[in-house]
Parts: structure tokens; C-alpha cells; sequence
């Protein structure tokens, strides 16, 4: 990093904040604001912000997108999962299964490639829980559909790896002639098995800490340890840092008395770390790379949001979940980052031939999902009679 960092790390802070402020006079979530700051201070437009600082800017994405795991996973109490049943199970699978069902079904019928097709479908599934998290965060969302949501788009993350799992076999067996195998198809479930296992245990060590800490600046350095050892032997293990973060505040939510104090301590830590992480986001994106996004990028856009909606609407039914649940959980899932992003680095191995089309793609429509899924998640929120209109 070069010597101006810390001055760049300062004019990146304030004008997120500026921007995070007007959107906000436009009735948009102040993540759009940080977004389009993001944009407008990266390589495309005036490049405060270097290509070279988002590289080096990527373990601080990965603690910010940890803590946003373990917050959403502090939400997955036994009890709540006791009255609800399986619904949110039901609705993630379907949510992801429509968007990959869509996806396949239309890039089948305009006979694109298949090995591209079924790629760009399993990655459809992934949904990015940071932007609208941040949304439900901001105006203090509450009601079932906001509880409902928290527990989709965390579930949403294990079936979006398996799914990618049971593709990257297909298209292996295609492009290597050899028949297709259930095991390595299962590969994923592993990653899964392993972040949930790690999460638990580090949820153990977190408790002992927290007996002999009370200060509340003690505290605060165990949440941060905790976690940051969590994402770094996620990696180590095989797992997913996401889940294992997810698993974390899952076990804590359940285990701890104190969970309320400590997720207060958490969010008091957080804000500055996530207004970097999304203004570095924004500066990542490629205008440039949108006019190459093709009638296939047209074709995931719009199909991929159309499945999660289709899902999301008839898992709410089967469930028995309430009107506004399922009519307007789908658009909530439009965000997709992260997972996506991490995966189109395993399709460009796979398939080389069609890595650049893959890498338009997820990238175009990230940017896409990005601006305009905080408005949309905070608009079905609005609808549902969740976030007051004041």
C-alpha cells in the first residue's frame, strides 16, 4: 500500500458518509450511497480509490462479511425454529432451486452452451445477505417476513454451494467424458458439515472468554478475536467463512444470556468497517464491462430475480406463510455478491473457454443486483408493513 492509505482510508470514510446521506433524501438505503461513492472513487471515474487498494482491501471484506454472518446467525434461535418448523428450509431450497430452474431453462431454449448454462444457473442461487441486511438494519425492520428473511438468505448460502457442487460435477463429467459421480457431486456437503462443526467449537471457546471478560471493552476484543480466528480456520479446514460465522452466532444466540449486550457491543463496532467494505465494493465494479454483458447477461438478470420470487412465493404457500411473506420475500433475495464472486473463479478453471462470458456476467449483474437491491429490499419491507413509512 502506498503512503497516502491512511488519507485515501479518510476521504473514502467521509465521502460515504456525504453519499450515504443524500440517497438518503431520495428515500434509498444508505448502502445504495456507499455504493455509488464506491463508483465514483474507483479506477472508472476519478481513482481515489486504486485497483490496487481494492486487492489489498480484501481481508478487510472478508472480516466485514464475517460479522454480517455472525449477525445474521445470531438471529437463529431454537426457539423461533421451533415455531416456524422447517419453512425457512423449504423456502431457501425453493427460492434457490427457481432461480437455477429459470436460469438453465431459458439459457437452454436460446441454446447457448450447456456447460455455460448449468454453471450460470448454480451460481444463481447464491444470494448476497450484506445489502439487505444493512437495509433491514438501518430502518429497524420487524415482523415475520424480516425474521423470515434472516434465516432464508443464511440457509440460502449452504444450498447455493451444494447446488454449485452437484453442477461442477455434471459439467466435469461432460468435458471429461467420464460418468457422473454422486461423491464428488456431494463434495460441498463437506464444506458445509465442516464451517457448522468449526463455528460450534469456536462458540465454546468464545463462552470460556466471556466468563472471565465482562467490560464491555473486554468483550468487544474477544467478539473481534473470536471471529477473525474463525474466518482464518475456516480456510484452513475447507470450510466456508460465512457459514462458520453464521454457525457462530447461531451457537452464541442459543448458548449465551448475554447475547443482547453482546450484539449491541458488535454493532457498535461495525459501522465503519461496513461503509469501507461497501464503498470498496463499489469501486470494484467495471462500467465499462457492461456494454459486453450480452443477451445471456440480460437473460441471468431477469430470469434469476423471476425464479427467487417464483420460489420464495410458492414456499411461503406450502408453509403457510402469510400474505405479505410471500408475496414479498422474493425481491429481498435480489442482492448477490460474495459467494457468487468466490465461485466464478472455480467455473473459470472448469471451463476455461467460457471463463470471460462467466466473469461478465456475475460481474454485470452483481453491479446491477448491487444499486439496485437495497431500494428494492427496502420497498417489500415497506409493503409488507415491516418498516414504518416515517
Amino acid at each position: 500500500m502506498s503512503d497516502t492509505i491512511i488519507f485515501d482510508i479518510g476521504i473514502v470514510m467521509l465521502t460515504a458518509l456525504i453519499f450515504g446521506r443524500l440517497v438518503k433524501h431520495l428515500k434509498m438505503p444508505n448502502v445504495t450511497g456507499y455504493l455509488i461513492a464506491g463508483l465514483l472513487l474507483g479506477p472508472c471515474c476519478f481513482n481515489i480509490i486504486s485497483a490496487d487498494m481494492v486487492d489489498n482491501f480484501g481481508v478487510a471484506s472478508d472480516i466485514a462479511l464475517g460479522f454480517i454472518a455472525f449477525s445474521i446467525g445470531s438471529e437463529f434461535k431454537i426457539s423461533y425454529f421451533k415455531k416456524v418448523g422447517a419453512a425457512p428450509v423449504v423456502i431457501a431450497c425453493l427460492e434457490s432451486f427457481g432461480a437455477v430452474a429459470l436460469v438453465l431453462l431459458a439459457c437452454v431454449l436460446l441454446r447457448f452452451p450447456l456447460p455455460l448454462s448449468i454453471l450460470l444457473s448454480a451460481i444463481s442461487a447464491a444470494t448476497a445477505p450484506a445489502q439487505t441486511i444493512m437495509v433491514v438494519k438501518q430502518y429497524n425492520a420487524k415482523g415475520p417476513m424480516t425474521s423470515m428473511l434472516m434465516s432464508v438468505v443464511a440457509i440460502d448460502d449452504a444450498t447455493a454451494l451444494i447446488a454449485f457442487g452437484f453442477a461442477t460435477t455434471i459439467v466435469k463429467s461432460m468435458e471429461s467424458g467420464k460418468a457422473f459421480s454422486i461423491m464428488s457431486a456431494l463434495t460441498p456437503l463437506y464444506e458445509v458439515f465442516i464451517s457448522f462443526v468449526l463455528g460450534f467449537f469456536m462458540a465454546m471457546v468464545m463462552m470460556i472468554f466471556l466468563r472471565h471478560f465482562k467490560k464491555a471493552a473486554n468483550r468487544l476484543c474477544v467478539i473481534v478475536g473470536i471471529v477473525m480466528i474463525t474466518i482464518w480456520l475456516s480456510g484452513m479446514v475447507g470450510g466456508s467463512s460465512l457459514l462458520s460465522c453464521m454457525a457462530l452466532g447461531a451457537a452464541m444466540v442459543n448458548l449465551s444470556n448475554d447475547i443482547d449486550e453482546l450484539m449491541d457491543i458488535s454493532n457498535a463496532f461495525t459501522p465503519p468497517l461496513l461503509m469501507l467494505f461497501f464503498t470498496i465494493s463499489g469501486a470494484g465494479f467495471a462500467l465499462n464491462e457492461l456494454k459486453s454483458i450480452g443477451l445471456i447477461g440480460i437473460v441471468y438478470v431477469v430470469m434469476r430475480v423471476a425464479g427467487k420470487m417464483l420460489g420464495a412465493f410458492v414456499g411461503g404457500k406450502l408453509t403457510h406463510q402469510d400474505a405479505a411473506t410471500c408475496k414479498y420475500l422474493g425481491p429481498t433475495l435480489m442482492p448477490q455478491a460474495g459467494v457468487a464472486l468466490g465461485l466464478i473463479m472455480v467455473a473459470q478453471k472448469l471451463v476455461p473457454q467460457y471463463g470471460p462470458a462467466i466473469r461478465t456476467v456475475i460481474l454485470c449483474s452483481t453491479f446491477i443486483y448491487s444499486i439496485l437491491g437495497p431500494s428494492v429490499a427496502k420497498w417489500s419491507l415497506v409493503k409488507a408493513g415491516e418498516i414504518k413509512k416515517a
